[in-house]
């Protein structure tokens, strides 16, 4: 054996290389001549750790929800519902989404999505492993990312599947009897407790009828509900629009029909007050069917239900449409046996209780004691109530319970998630709160410029549109004129793209209209109109689409080149400053000036002039003079007065607001 171990290795006969050993390539192969020389430990056999994939690669199973697959792409629910929407596949928050569906999703912001194989702990990458503090974690102290995801990932087929009572959401025009209509199906007395008589709050309230359950949520408004989904929270299944027999068809009555469309989700219409005398439901039917809502028993499919929230009456019919509506619909179900997935309906910091939360459980069943994470804010279920306020153990689908143990208020909104205990609901709270304040929350939104660049690139895309319009006159032409672009343009490779004008009115743009771009990703396209200071403000900071014109065909041109994916680069006015007019002066030979006093921004001699009286545009032109005491100035910046004269206007007043407004060019996405 030492004579064996001390013969040079060179060329060495192959009988010898297996001989009561196991063969190693790295060892076996031939070496230069030599002595042998102590070799290193030989290393099992074991495959490469795969380097990061680009595109990222997320493993699903054969079946997942829409919600939970959002979580795991890191990514809104209303932007993967919205993706879907632009392949032609309408769904709903809780729907379940077949493998090869959930990975075309994924595949659009970035991920490959590959099956969930069969897990040993040896696979699971212990870099993956967090703290509580959302920090990377030795490996063997807490559960890895990877297999909490996999823990709470219970394939749902459709044997696991049962159906639950709807949610539903109540909408229409202020005081045609939202909140009152809930009094008489509830049997209860909410309204009178209101501050005037107008809801305040959000709440969530369940009735039974025969045996059934429904569960209504009784909103201050469509801008409410439109907040809430431009955080992701799509809460609801079916909506209910009240108009009033005796008005008829108002401003808000179409700005909640938008918001449900926007939202996907089938809508019923309860023909409020027709025991009023001068009540007309005929003439209601007639102005909604003019809105696309077409009575069933005119040959459309919206059910139309004449009720009386005073007199009770109409209230069980009310009920039974909504409940065939969700048995025809097929997607309202859930599995009661996983870990609870819900939504914050509402917040607040009792003084007794501490944070308190109202939950919308969606999917799973809470219990007390189960630990939870909703956005940056932790904690254990300590007591649950339901909507009566009596204390309960447990909460199913659809189900609203208010609960206590919260580590701070949470965002309403946020979605809620039971997750194995408080030490992973810790770390993913904190994780979620680091990640916010790393992205902001700003959400994401459609420009024009976004279209063009998915026309450019030949995908299938829907185009949102609101269009605002000075009057009914123009406004109808313009609609018309788009919806003809439908049938004249696709996209480069046959793959058509479509618009669709989700909202249509008349008069300036509103902070309710941009209320509505953020949660739809729509672009709104003014002719004739102005923006109004609200409005413009939360346009800027949340980065909606706001284009004005006064040429009808400059409006369709632009359209129709954003479509082809040949957008020229676009002109935006930029308010750079302001001034409130403190009193007036009219000079011989000159006119009338405004002594004003500049309050933000900067004044400047350059710039197009813009006069607001109450919110109301009165004059749009340019500046003829500004003046520091006796010296012609190019500008004036905050905190200091001056004398301003416009061309062509002389109606100042003190009070009066003048926005001072340039143009620059921004160029467009690639």
């Amino acid at each position: 054996m030492a004579v064996e171990t001390k013969t040079p290795t060179k060329n060495p006969a192959p009988g010898n290389r297996n001989s009561g050993r196991t063969s190693d390539p790295r060892r076996d192969a031939p070496r230069s001549g030599g002595p042998s020389q102590p070799r290193p430990p030989a290393k099992p056999s074991e495959p490469k750790p795969a380097k990061p994939a680009e595109p990222k690669v997320i493993e699903l199973p054969e079946s997942i929800s829409l919600r939970d697959l959002a979580a795991k792409i890191n990514v809104s629910p209303i932007n993967v519902i919205r993706e879907l929407m632009q392949n032609g596949v309408m769904a709903t928050i809780n729907q379940q989404l077949d493998f090869d569906t959930a990975a075309i999703v994924a595949s659009a912001f970035g991920w490959e999505a590959r099956p969930i194989p069969v897990v040993v702990e040896s696979q699971i990458p212990e870099e993956m492993a967090v703290t509580p503090d959302g920090k990377p974690a030795p490996a063997g102290k807490v559960m890895t990312l990877k297999q909490r995801l996999l823990a709470k990932e219970q394939a749902e087929n459709e044997s696991a599947l049962k159906p639950r009572p709807p949610i539903v959401t109540v909408m229409g025009h202020v005081d045609h009897g939202k909140t009152s209509l809930l009094d008489a199906i509830r049997k209860t007395d909410v309204a009178s407790a209101e501050a005037g008589g107008i809801t305040q709050h959000i709440g969530a309230y369940m009735v039974e009828h025969q045996g059934k359950k429904v569960t209504f949520l009784d909103t201050p408004g469509h801008e409410a509900f439109t907040a809430m989904r431009a955080r992701g929270a799509q809460v609801t299944d079916i909506a209910v629009l009240v108009v009033a027999a005796d008005d008829g068809v108002m401003p808000q009555t179409r700005e909640a029909i938008a918001h449900a469309r926007a939202a996907q989700v089938p809508i019923i219409v309860a023909i409020n007050k027709i025991d009023k005398p001068n009540a007309n439901p005929e003439l209601v039917k007639k102005e909604l069917s003019e809105l696309g809502l077409v009575p069933d028993e005119w040959g459309g499919n919206t059910l139309f239900i004449p009720v009386s929230a005073k007199q009770r009456k109409g209230i069980e019919d009310l009920i039974e449409g909504i409940l065939l509506v969700a048995e025809s619909l097929d997607t309202i179900k859930a599995n009661p046996n996983r870990r609870a997935v819900g939504t914050i309906i509402e917040s607040h910091l009792s003084k007794s209780k501490g944070p308190m939360a109202t939950v919308l459980v969606q999917n799973g069943t809470l219990n007390v004691g189960d630990a939870f994470v909703a956005g940056g804010v932790y904690g254990r279920v300590r007591a649950m109530f339901d909507f009566r306020g009596q204390s309960v153990k447990k909460a199913g689908p659809s189900v609203p319970v208010s609960i206590t143990g919260l580590s701070e208020v949470p965002i309403a909104g946020d979605v809620f998630e039971v997750v194995e205990d408080e030490r992973t609901a810790r770390a993913l709270a904190a994780q979620h709160q680091a990640k916010r304040e790393r992205e902001g929350t700003v959400p994401r939104v459609t420009s024009l410029e976004q279209y063009f660049a998915m026309a450019k690139a030949s995908k299938a895309k829907k185009m949102f549109f609101i269009i605002k319009a000075d009057n009914q006159g123009s406004l109808q032409p313009i609609v018309e004129q788009l919806q003809k672009l439908n049938n004249t343009i696709g996209g480069e490779k046959g793959e058509e793209i479509r618009l669709e004008v989700i909202y249509q009115g008349t008069g300036d743009v509103t902070e309710s209209d941009v209320n509505l771009a953020i949660a739809s990703g729509a672009v709104i396209l003014g002719y004739e109109v102005e923006v109004d200071t609200a409005a413009r403000r939360k346009a800027e900071s949340n980065h909606v689409d706001i284009r004005l014109y006064n040429v009808i065909y400059n409006l369709l041109e632009d359209v129709e080149l954003a479509m082809k994916g040949m957008l020229a680069p676009k002109i935006v006015e930029k308010v750079v400053g302001a001034a409130e007019v403190k009193q007036t002066f009219k000079i011989p030979k000159v006119g009338v000036i405004a002594g004003v006093r500049v309050t933000n921004g900067v004044a400047m001699r350059n710039a197009t002039a813009r006069v607001l009286r109450g919110g109301q545009v009165l004059h749009t032109g340019p500046v003829a003079s500004l003046k520091r005491l006796t010296e012609d100035v190019k500008e004036v910046r905050q905190g200091f007065e001056c004398g301003i004269g416009l061309e062509g206007f002389e109606g100042f007043k003190p009070g009066d607001v003048i926005e001072f407004i340039v143009q620059e060019e921004q160029t467009q996405t690639k």
